[in-house]
């Protein structure tokens, strides 16, 4: 049954501002974080919600799909490229935008984003109030190793050294600056980068909405 509007848009404790700054979703360090709007956060809002995406070169939005809500990536600032993999001819499409520039991502569908400079600001817009996410490193890291090992006739051991950097962590910001420094020599910028990294990245900050409901 619709709502009645007059009901709705009369009832007390109606809000109409929210400052996304002080809703933090993820962190991986200064330069990579991302914020949440919700209809937990405001609550005249209707069936659509938004991340507040923040990444440096070459960090990554890791592989995932919503099963519950289509996502329009907007370009604000720097550049990405979102790839996308359509599930109903299997094949994987690389898209690079720009500021000005959306990629859509239809429901359900596989996908990523890659910063490909630094300072890029973006806003993945989604048509549910609380969109649902399966990640990549919630699949290598929850599905036993016996069960991959055997279905993709993979070695065991080698299987478990691989998959030991992800911690049995949710990603979401990818690589860890962990990964980044063994990998490329490089080291946290800043104080409080190597604070982050410490903790658990995959922790939900300032929400009362448990995983799905991101």
């Amino acid at each position: 049954m619709a709502k009645n509007p007059w009901k709705e848009y009369t009832r007390p404790g109606l809000e109409f501002f929210f400052d996304l700054n002080q809703n933090r979703l993820n962190t991986r360090n200064d330069e990579n974080f991302i914020n949440r709007l919700g209809r937990d956060n405001l609550n005249t809002l209707g069936n659509n919600s938004l991340l507040d995406i923040y990444l440096s070169k070459g960090r990554v939005v890791e592989p995932h799909y919503h099963q519950n809500a289509a996502e329009l990536v907007y370009c604000i600032s720097g550049s990405v490229l979102v790839s996308l993999i359509n599930p109903f001819t299997n094949q994987r499409s690389d898209i690079p935008i720009t500021p000005g520039q959306v990629a859509n991502i239809p429901k359900g569908w596989w996908h990523w984003e890659e910063a490909t400079t630094d300072g890029t600001h973006l806003l993945a817009i989604f048509d549910a109030p609380y969109p649902e996410y399966i990640f990549g490193s919630d699949l290598l890291t929850k599905t036993p190793i016996e069960v991959l090992s055997h279905t993709y006739c993979l070695d065991p051991k080698l299987l478990k050294k691989a998959l030991a950097p992800l911690n049995n962590e949710t990603i979401v910001i990818g690589p860890t600056d962990e990964c980044v420094a063994d990998t490329y020599g490089r080291k946290p910028k800043t104080k409080s980068e190597v604070k982050s990294s410490k903790r658990s990245t995959s922790s939900i900050e300032n929400s009362d909405y448990p995983y799905p409901y991101w």
